[in-house]
């Protein structure tokens, strides 16, 4: 696709898009040495794209993951590509709220072990031919997502057995050919083969780290309808909490990414949107004051896209992802770039943190094939993940509709 094909479009411009090769689906994207790297809902495997070209990007490779399994989170760092292995929870999907709507080890525990749970890492110096280097198995559905910078260590989320859902682990990969675990934390109640019992309604409620990420020495944890968690992870030996803060009810849960702005003393929370037509609530995006770690304190929440009404639009609307500022992409504490499913990529302004403002947007068109296999998907964009280079320039996923590289020109 050479022309610009925006629903609608504010300060970002059409660079180019691609199928990634004809597996349109994809989830978390890393962009290192002028290669993309892209995570698979469906198509099960890793894409690699040669990104030299921005205008013109082209698949080189594709590394295919073992049977029934998920690879849909990935980092790079240090020539190391680390990606998750975890049992593929949508192939065994009927509908949404069997995935979102509880424990999700409840929820799949009948599922025969025929798939891979674990961490792979695969060397990347030269980038557009990976060579798998280790794997580290675990127990249980595996791994969701990880945060990983370079150094040490890496911090993961795992599912793994006798756990009501994901939990928080450190894992040491200072040799890439032999990671290992190094500690783990959950929120108390989780370790149910430990005789803990969960003090929230495990039918109803989701509490489960998507992810953390990690800034002087804190974990900023998401765990879904558990909220948010600061963790002092100084000593990696021992995961300590600084501070847990739930908003869920009477908001609608589902936190999944934390990005801390350290400079500023702030932290760029959202909750996703996990339910067609807003069935869940809006979901929102907060901003919340870390100056104590102890006593992190929400002062205020992104306007909403409302441009169009977005819950008649159907599937998913609301927060996805964020860009994470990673060390070599474009970084900054006042400019924040977030995916909101069906109404786009999103960039906001905090220079005020009190008050956001909206700044810039992009809409794809809906996807013209479907990748999902799960029955009777409405064919809705769905942007799901962005990463953005120091040059500006935005790669931003969709679960269908391929990869749309974009640049982010501020009036």
């Amino acid at each position: 696709m050479t022309t610009d094909p925006a629903v609608s479009r504010r300060n970002i411009d059409f660079v180019s898009h691609s199928d990634q090769g004809g597996r349109g689906d994809g989830v978390q994207i890393m962009v290192y040495n002028d290669h993309a790297y892209i995570g698979h809902m469906f198509s099960n495997g890793v894409t690699v794209m040669d990104v030299r070209d921005p205008k013109h990007p082209k698949p080189v490779n594709f590394l295919p993951a073992p049977p029934n399994t998920w690879n849909i989170h990935l980092q790079t760092a240090d020539d190391l590509l680390l990606v998750i292995n975890a049992a593929n929870l949508f192939a065994a999907v009927t509908d949404e709220k069997s995935y979102y709507g509880g424990s999700i080890t409840h929820a799949f525990s009948g599922e025969g072990r025929n798939f891979s749970a674990g961490l792979r890492i695969f060397d990347i110096s030269d980038p557009a031919n990976p060579r798998e280097r280790s794997f580290m198995p675990v127990s249980g559905l595996g791994l969701h997502r990880i945060w990983y910078v370079g150094g040490p260590y890496a911090y993961v989320s795992a599912q793994l057995e006798g756990y009501t859902d994901y939990i928080f682990m450190i894992v040491d990969v200072s040799d890439p050919d032999h990671p290992h675990e190094v500690s783990r934390w959950w929120l108390p109640g989780m370790w149910e083969a430990g005789g803990e019992t969960p003090t929230w309604d495990t039918s109803k409620y989701r509490y489960a780290l998507h992810h953390a990420i990690v800034a002087d020495g804190i974990a900023y944890g998401s765990w879904r309808d558990g909220g948010l968690t600061l963790l002092d992870v100084h000593d990696p030996a021992q995961p300590t909490l600084l501070a847990h803060r739930n908003w869920c009810p009477p908001f609608g849960g589902g936190t999944h990414s934390s990005l801390p702005l350290p400079d500023r003393q702030l932290a760029i929370v959202e909750d996703e949107g996990i339910a067609d037509n807003c069935a869940d609530g809006i979901k929102y995006t907060w901003v919340v004051d870390v100056r104590e770690p102890t006593n992190p304190v929400t002062i205020s929440t992104f306007p909403t896209p409302n441009e169009v009404d977005f819950c008649a639009k159907g599937s998913h609307f609301g927060p996805h992802n964020l860009h994470e500022n990673r060390p070599g992409s474009f970084q900054s504490s006042e400019t924040i770039f977030t995916t909101y499913q069906n109404a786009g990529v999103r960039v906001f302004d905090v220079t005020n943190p009190f008050q956001p403002a909206e700044i810039a947007h992009y809409v794809p068109p809906d996807p013209e094939t479907m990748v999902d296999t799960r029955p009777n998907r409405p064919q809705i964009i769905q942007t799901c993940d962005v990463f953005v280079d120091r040059n500006g320039l935005l790669y931003v996923t969709d679960y269908n509709a391929g990869l749309y590289i974009l640049e982010y020109n501020p009036t």
